[in-house]
């Protein structure tokens, strides 16, 4: 009997397996998005039974199958196509691999394992899983809009993107040196509808004291399972009067001071030119005189 054999063989015995799972306890297991999740069979295999005699097999909730080996060999013949490529079987752990892991392949998986006998297939070992998907949100950004000079009412916008499941809450916190306060608003979601995640963003106008230094965060608390996410500070600094004023009284002193020294130095600029000039011009009558002098007695001398 051969593979083709095996496809009418496990058709006859998928929806029999069905009700023998509907009331057994389910494994529960986890994967992230884009990524490779296990599927569990834990198969002791106590009688150490080969490969070549077994037939063994994943099914979803909606009856479709993942992967089977059939007496050693795959056989994707029965597989599904949106599973062809995606699961690779672990032989040391009785697991399926089912890789590039979807938001849509969040469900109920089972695992089949029959012995092929003289009398067809005896099933042997079945498991139910639960498999749920997750997707880190990105690290929340806050982005401040439309705020002018000499307003203290600042708009304040937190978004993160692509996660999974919806987050429980997304809120602003304010930190001052003596103060915590958060701010719950009410969140804006959307869902991509191919990929299934979510983009997630609140908004805020609040007003912000001009005394204080100010530190502002982001928080998003995704699922129980997933860890807490915190933006990086939006910080406003105080705008302290007195050490301004002060900074501009020693503007002030340091100019008049400026302007006092150019004083001081154009007066000794001046007086050294008035030296000079005092200078020259006895200088000039110096030297008149004494050409007076010399041509008087070239003059009283005989021929």
């Amino acid at each position: 009997m051969g593979i083709c054999d095996s496809t009418m063989e496990l058709s006859k015995t998928l929806f029999v397996m069905a009700l023998l799972l509907s009331g057994a306890a389910s494994m529960k297991s986890q994967a992230y998005f884009n990524e490779t999740g296990d599927l569990p069979c834990h198969f002791t295999n106590s009688q150490n039974i080969s490969l070549d005699e077994l037939v063994v097999f994943w099914q979803n909730q909606d009856k479709l199958v993942l992967y089977e080996l059939y007496k050693g060999e795959e056989n994707p013949q029965n597989v599904h196509p949106k599973y062809k490529g995606r699961a690779s079987f672990d032989q040391n752990n009785w697991a399926l691999q089912l890789h590039n892991v979807q938001i849509k392949d969040t469900g109920t998986y089972q695992c089949f394992i029959h012995h092929k006998g003289p009398q067809g297939l005896v099933s042997i070992h079945q498991m139910s899983s639960d498999l749920s998907v997750l997707a880190n949100f990105s690290q929340p950004k806050i982005i401040i809009s439309n705020r002018t000079e000499n307003s203290d009412t600042i708009n304040l916008t937190c978004s993160s993107i692509q996660g999974y499941p919806k987050p429980k809450k997304m809120s602003f916190v304010l930190k001052t040196k003596n103060s915590t306060t958060e701010y719950d608003v009410i969140m804006n979601i959307l869902q991509d509808n191919f990929t299934d995640l979510y983009d997630v963003s609140i908004s805020l106008s609040i007003s912000v004291s001009p005394e204080r230094n100010v530190s502002i965060f982001c928080v998003l608390q995704p699922d129980s399972t997933q860890t807490q996410l915190v933006s990086q500070p939006y910080n406003i600094e105080a705008n302290n009067m007195e050490e301004r004023e002060s900074e501009r009284a020693k503007e002030i002193v340091e100019n008049r001071a400026s302007e006092r020294f150019d004083e001081v130095r154009c007066d000794v600029n001046t007086s050294t030119t008035a030296s000079d000039s005092v200078a020259v011009m006895r200088s000039k009558e110096t030297s008149s005189s004494f050409g007076e002098e010399k041509h008087k007695q070239d003059t009283d001398e005989p021929f």
